[in-house]
């Protein structure tokens, strides 16, 4: 079945020039008389400027628009640096996103600034209310302002504030022209009426009011929920944060959000992952302008590398069990002991790093222990690198958990990788995919750490 469906758009500008107080219902109706008449099921479109400024939104431009920004905002979302200046995007305090808090210059008079309405969605309420009592007529509102939006050019209107429409038509469900089942289909009707609205208002005119007639299947009998309906909520929103803010955060959370991880996946570790953690550990800080870092990467996917990491750790639990018995311990704990090194057996990679005092540690005379103090220098800027290693690799989504083993047999390492005195093993670190969710941090403080 063919259904006509027809849409009229009709501009009502005006000479009026709003102030605080004014009434917005009275200026509508002498904008909308004699050529037309309200019927219900009409839709009324009007931009928040005239809005605000009848409820004294209007600051002077002695006003520092930074502070008026700062002053509307919940939180700065993103900034963006350009020719012109800096364009700051913010979260007002009904939830609205937009590129300075909605603060106009435009289309007011000289030396002031309009804000938005304090809630548009009360607003909209309020001109109904009035409408209607004046009138008798049941209509619909819109009130809009100017958006920008996210990878397009250029800007147009969305509804800032609404009551009497349906802001939202879920179809998800529902058959399409083919009879296949909509999914995940909600269409923000009230920003479609705003933007359509915006044709028949040009920015460089006084054309404040639009009516809309043709869509009364969507005005409604109550307010409903208003245009702070079509804001999505800041948890499922998937780019809540500009660039620079997100990395700005990141950069914040990288060092806290590592944890150790000690159950993986069986799946290979990309060596990209790897490779990248490598480039971050070179990063750190070194004594003499020196690049004493070394890496032996041990996959278990590949068969060589496994073959020489249970060889490895097989040599290496030969050194803990004989330091162990000679300590004195029974069997059963060195078994317990023995196995606590069980993750670098099963873990799909293990990453051993060093640092090779060859490559620039300097020699002393042997006199105050100035050799060991320039030993412990290249251990602390090891240690440095090592946890370079572990936030990259965090920060790439996969786990790690650094064991302290290979210090304490270092000859037994070197010996069996056939590497020089120089190579100083800096522990091992197990990588893979996290098989279970890590536990929160325990709550620590600065100030427990201070000393007086």
């Amino acid at each position: 079945m063919h259904i006509d469906v027809g849409v009229q758009v009709y501009g009502l500008p005006t000479d009026h020039q709003f102030t605080s107080g004014d009434d917005l219902v009275a200026a509508f109706l002498e904008a909308l008389a004699p050529e037309k008449s309200l019927q219900d099921g009409d839709i009324i479109v009007i931009t928040s400027k005239v809005v605000a400024k009848c409820e004294g939104r209007v600051v002077t431009g002695a006003h520092d628009r930074e502070d008026a920004i700062m002053g509307e905002a919940k939180r700065v979302v993103a900034t963006k640096t350009h020719a012109r200046g800096v364009t700051t995007i913010v979260e007002t305090h009904t939830g609205l996103i937009l590129a300075a808090a909605g603060i106009d210059a435009s289309n007011t008079e000289p030396g002031t600034l309009v804000l938005l309405p304090v809630d548009p969605d009360h607003s909209a309420r309020a001109i109904r209310e009035r409408i209607t009592v004046v009138t008798g007529i049941n209509v619909g509102v819109v009130i809009t302002d100017t958006l920008g939006r996210a990878w397009r050019l250029g800007v147009t209107d969305h509804a800032i504030g609404a009551a009497g429409i349906t802001v939202l038509d879920d179809l998800t469900g529902k058959p399409d022209a083919f009879n296949r089942t909509l999914e995940m289909t909600v269409v923000a009707v009230a920003d479609e009426i705003a933007a359509a609205s915006e044709l028949v208002r040009p920015k460089d005119s006084l054309t404040p009011f639009a009516l809309i007639r043709g869509l009364a299947h969507l005005v409604t009998q109550e307010h409903g929920p208003g245009a702070r309906a079509i804001v999505r909520p800041t948890e499922e929103d998937l780019f809540s944060l500009g660039t620079a803010e997100s990395i700005a955060l990141g950069k914040q959370q990288a060092v806290t959000d590592r944890r150790t991880v000690r159950n993986f996946e069986p799946e290979q570790v990309p060596s990209t992952v790897i490779d990248k953690a490598i480039q971050a550990a070179i990063t750190a800080p070194a004594p003499h302008h020196s690049t004493p870092w070394r890496f032996l990467v041990l996959d278990a996917h590949d068969e060589q590398q496994q073959h020489r990491r249970i060889a490895l750790l097989d040599a290496m639990a030969h050194t803990w069990q004989r330091d162990l018995h000679a300590e004195g311990k029974s069997e059963n704990e060195v078994t317990k002991r023995i196995a606590r090194g069980n993750i670098l057996r099963t873990a799909p990679c293990v990453v051993i790093p060093f640092m090779d005092l060859a490559a620039g540690a300097h020699t002393y005379p042997e006199v105050d222990g100035r050799n060991d103090s320039e030993r412990d220098m290249f251990l602390v800027a090891g240690g440095a690198a090592v946890e370079n290693f572990l936030i990259s690799i965090s920060g790439q989504g996969y786990g790690s958990a650094w064991i302290s083993s290979t210090l304490f047999c270092a000859d037994t390492v070197r010996t069996q990788l056939s590497l020089p005195e120089s190579f100083m093993p800096l522990g091992a670190i197990a990588i893979g995919v996290p098989a279970t969710r890590s536990s929160e941090r325990p709550s620590r403080t600065a100030q427990d750490f201070l000393i007086d």
